[in-house]
Parts: structure tokens; sequence; C-alpha cells
């Protein structure tokens, strides 16, 4: 309530207060810790500490048997807090104590249950983060060189500045699960379902896209950054949406969704968007909480069975429940009227609007048709299908109705009410009515190919891997020996298709050649690589 207050006293301001707390001067040059107060900041706090309570809340109920509760609720405090140390850093000192806080916080939950599981996604979340932390260190002697170490006072006159700018993004690539630095994010549901409830939702995914939100705010991310953010976000975007198809866990299904929007958010910022990027951050975080909660409390009623071929007739028992789980996956879709509507389609619109190139356009496209496949059989699934286990009986109390209940409102009314809170938000899109529509024409197309779909799908090595990303991170955190055994399952992901590909190419030219028609193999494979390469070209101009 009171992060409430403040957000809307500094929306009305519309000020910002710095904090500077001078610890030593060497060379002429301060060294300081400086704290940032203004709409972006205190509103993401205010976001994260209402989820949060939300999430403590919950936890209450969920980890109730557990004998160490009352440390996992510390650890994760201390996590809640670590976030909010970045959320308000404006100096690279006090960025790295919010940083490495919210690494080593992150590792303490994902192996709580000291499963091997557990600890091999812990390692593997560790090993990815230490990229980008190594990242922002080595970035402190380009700060140095500057003469300064404020976030804040960065300008594009820096003589520094692109690769200052770029080494930064690069660590909040690796923060925020970007391809190519995925593969730990879908690792990190080993965790306790209250902890991924925080964590995909305003906490440690959430923290590489603030700090590029507030770099993007303060100067002008230049076209190559651009084009970088662009790529990733597409990628990503894409990456999640079809794996989360073949996907049968419904924790996994969710962090997936939420690689998906995390896609979404970068991509935003690559259309150098960062006001509409910060909304759907904001919304994105409301509905993604609640539809961990909701699927935490299925979990409970149903041993604890994740797979959602034998979790189905939940709506039947719990109606509650089914309907926050409904609300907070057409969020997901984007469907109108729900929060990330004014949002997500908004920034789909933009993208139509903007004069990047087709390839772009149409991975994202085909992104928002998986994700509204995936969401559409995962309802069919859980809510809309006939019993397939024995649950237990509806367990409503105050610690699951209230926090679910919140978090509800927010993921319906949270979108208008933050569009009408800050004017920034408001944007502007100027498309013929074929192209708005095709926007919408794609989402039921999803559905409807989600609903038509059997479940009995069978699983996809090279999706399931997320482009074969988690066999490779996966045996770095194995010995060498062993990582070098994991490389079979690359030979097996790569290069078999690549001789397949080949094999056939000299098949079908073997045939041309021995019936007349074409003279010479190689003629035949050059034109067609010829073509390949005037295509490509054609297809990433802008």
């Amino acid at each position: 309530m009171t992060m409430l207050c403040l957000s809307a006293f500094f929306f009305s301001l519309n000020k910002t207060i710095v904090l500077e707390i001078n610890l030593f001067s060497l060379s002429s040059m301060d060294f300081s810790l400086m704290i940032i107060f203004d709409k972006i900041s205190v509103g993401f706090s205010m976001i994260v500490t209402l989820i949060s309570g939300s999430v403590f809340l919950f936890a209450q109920k969920y980890m109730e048997e557990d004998p160490f509760c009352g440390r996992f609720i510390w650890i994760l405090l201390s996590f809640v807090i670590s976030m909010n140390l970045l959320i308000f850093s404006g100096s690279i000192f006090f960025l790295l104590l919010g940083w490495d806080g919210l690494g080593i916080t992150s590792f303490a939950l994902i192996i709580y249950y000291e499963s091997k599981e557990s600890q091999l996604a812990g390692f593997q979340t560790l090993l990815v983060n230490r990229i980008g932390d190594v990242i922002i260190v080595l970035s402190v002697f380009l700060f140095l060189s500057e003469g300064q170490l404020t976030l804040i006072s960065m300008s594009n006159s820096m003589f520094y500045s692109s690769g200052l700018i770029l080494m930064l993004c690069i660590a909040a690539l690796t923060k925020s699960a970007q391809f190519p630095f995925s593969s730990w994010l879908p690792a990190a549901m080993a965790a306790p379902t209250p902890v991924s409830a925080l964590v995909h939702s305003s906490t440690l995914v959430t923290a590489g896209i603030f700090i590029i939100i507030r770099l993007s705010m303060n100067l002008d991310l230049d076209e190559m950054i651009c084009g970088i953010l662009m790529m990733c976000g597409s990628i990503t975007c894409l990456l999640g949406g079809w794996a989360a198809t073949y996907e049968n866990d419904v924790k996994k299904i969710i962090a997936l969704s939420t690689l998906s929007q995390l896609g979404v958010m970068v991509f935003s910022l690559g259309l150098n968007l960062p006001a509409l990027a910060l909304f759907h951050l904001y919304t994105h975080a409301l509905f993604k909480a609640l539809l961990f909660l909701a699927a935490g409390h299925i979990l409970m009623v149903t041993f604890g069975s994740q797979d959602i071929r034998m979790i189905g007739g939940v709506g039947m028992l719990m109606p509650f429940t089914c309907v926050m789980f409904n609300i907070s996956s057409l969020c997901l879709v984007g469907a109108p009227f729900m929060s990330a509507f004014y949002s997500k389609h908004m920034i789909l619109e933009k993208m139509l609007m903007s004069p990047i190139n087709f390839i772009s356009v149409l991975v994202m496209l085909v992104a928002t048709l998986m994700t509204a496949k995936y969401v559409s059989r995962t309802l069919k699934a859980i809510c809309w299908n006939k019993t397939g286990t024995f649950l237990l009986s509806s367990y409503s109390g105050i610690y699951t109705f209230l926090p679910v209940l919140v978090l509800a409102l927010g993921a319906i009314f949270g979108g208008k009410v933050i569009l009408s809170m800050d004017i920034s938000n408001f944007e502007f899109s100027f498309l013929p009515s074929s192209s708005s529509m095709l926007i919408n024409m794609i989402t039921v197309l999803g559905v409807y190919m989600g609903l038509i779909e059997n479940n009995l799908m069978k699983k996809s090595f090279f999706l399931s891997t997320l482009f074969f990303l988690t066999p490779l991170i996966y045996g770095s955190t194995k010995p060498l020996s062993l990582a070098l055994s994991k490389m079979k399952i690359l030979d097996q992901g790569w290069i078999e298709p690549y001789f397949l590909i080949k094999n056939k190419i000299y098949w079908i030219g073997a045939k041309v050649s021995s019936s007349g028609i074409w003279p010479d193999t190689r003629i035949l494979i050059s034109a067609s690589f010829i073509i390949f390469c005037l295509l490509n070209g054609t297809l990433f101009n802008n």
C-alpha cells in the first residue's frame, strides 16, 4: 500500500528524486551509491511488492508441511529485497549489489528440494547468469575510462558509449533468458511453485529487461543494438511458443510462455519503444503470477501431478481456480479488454507500422499463432476435459483465495488503470483494417488449431531442447569428459540432418542428370545455392 501511494504521487508529479551517497573520491572521480526515485522505479517496485505479498500468502499454505518453511520464506524475502535494490539502483556498484543478490538467492531457491534434478538446474542457471555477471564487471573498466560510474549520466556523446551499451545489453539478455541463453529458464522449474511465480513474473527474468528500459529512457540505442534486440526477441518468442505446443508438463508450459512474452518485450525494445515494453512488463507480471498461483493450487489437489493429460476435470471440482486459470490464459493470448491486450496488441500493431525486415514480422506472427495454439490446448486439457486422475477435495482458504483474487483484479483491470495513470503509455497506430484484423485472425486460427489437436503428441527433441541449447549447457555443468560425450547428442541434432539433406540433394541431382534433363549435378547445386542467396538477400532487406 505504501508503494501504491508513492507510485500515484510520482505518476502525478512526473519528477525524479536522486539520492547519492558518496563513498570516497579518487583522482577527481567519485565512487558513490546512487538511488533513483521516479515513476519507473517506484511503479515497478509497486508491482513487485504487490506480487510478492500475494506469493508470500500463498506460500504459507503451499509450504506448510515443509519443516524448513521459515528458512524458505527468509530466502524468498532476500530475493525480493535484491530485486528492489536493482530497481532503485542508479550507479554500477548499487546495480551489482542487486544483480549478484538475485543470482545467489535464485540459486539457493532453485536447489531448495536438494534433488539431483534441482542441483543440475541450479548450476545451469548459475552458469548462464555468470556470463552476464562477468560482462557487467568488465564494463566497469569502460565506466572508469569515461570518468563516471552512474547510469543516468550516460549519453551518446561518450567515447565508449556504443561498446558500453552493447555490453550491458548482452548481460541483460543473459539474465532475461533470451536466445541463445534461454535454456536455464525451463530448468528453473525445479524450484517450488511460489518461487516460480516470483521468478517468472516480476523478479529475476525481468531484471535484464528493466536495465535495457532504463538505458533506453536516458539515451537512444543505435541501429546495431536495436537489430540485435529485435533478432533475439523474435527468435525467443518463436522458440518459447513453438516448444510449448509439444510440452505436457503444465509448469514447463507456463515457463515457456514466459520465454515467449519476454521475447515480445525485447522485440518492443528493438523497435525503440521502451515505454510500451515497460507497460507490457507490468501487465505480464500481474497475469503470469496469477497463472502460476492457479497452477500451484491445481498441483496441491492432484498430489503434485503436473502432466496435463492426467489432471483434467479440474473445472468441475475447482470452479474458482478454473476461472482464474482461464482469465490468466486469456491475458496470455492478448484477448480484448484484458490487461495484456492494451500492451501486447499495440506492440504487434507498431511492428506492422515499422520499416523492419519481413523475416522479423513473419517470425512474430508465427509466434503469435503458436501462443494461441498452446494456450487453447492447455485449457482444453485441464479445464474442459474429463477427469483423468483422482483429485483431493478442493481447498480454498484465505491463504489461497485472497492472493489469487488480488492478482485476478490486476490481470483484468491492471492494463486500463496503468494506462490511465501514465500518459506516456499511450501509443497510436495508423494501420489499414486488414492489417489490424490480421493479428486477430492469426490468434483465432491458433485457438482453433489448439482445440482440434490431439494431446497425445510425440515430443520433438529439436523443440524440447530449445534448438539443442539444453544439451550444450547441460553438458558444460559436468566434468569435461562427460561434456565431450554430450556432443554426440548435438551430432544427432545438427550434423545428421545436414548429411541427410546433402545426400538428398545429390540423389536428386543424380536422378536429373541420368534422365538427360540437366547435364551436370554440380550446375544444379550451384543454381539452387544462388537462388537461395538471392531470396535470402531479398527477404532480409528492409
